[in-house]
C-alpha cells in the first residue's frame, strides 16, 4: 500500500467505465490500482518490477541461435502410433 494517497475524482463515458472495471476484475485487483498503474505508465514514475525478471537467464549467448535445437530437446515430436 501507498505511504500517503491522495483521493482524486475522475469523469469517465461508461465505456472507459466499463472497460477499467472489466481490467480490475480479471486482474483481481483493485479499480484504483488499475488507474494508478494506467497513469504511472502513461506519466512516467514508479514502476512495479518484476521480481521474476532474468530468473530464466541461462548465462549463455547463443540461444537465439540455438532455439530450434534447444526446443527439440526439451519438446521432442511424438512419435507416430
Amino acid at each position: 500500500m501507498l505511504a500517503y494517497v491522495r483521493r482524486t475524482t475522475l469523469k469517465l463515458s461508461d465505456e472507459l467505465d466499463a472497460r477499467l472495471r472489466y481490467e480490475a476484475q480479471r486482474r483481481g485487483v483493485t479499480i484504483a490500482e488499475v488507474t494508478r498503474e494506467a497513469l504511472e505508465a502513461h506519466l512516467g514514475g514508479p514502476t512495479r518490477r518484476l521480481g521474476a525478471a532474468a530468473a530464466g537467464r541461462s548465462g549463455r549467448d547463443d540461444v537465439s541461435e540455438r532455439i530450434e535445437e534447444i526446443l527439440a530437446t526439451e519438446f521432442p515430436t511424438p512419435s507416430p502410433r
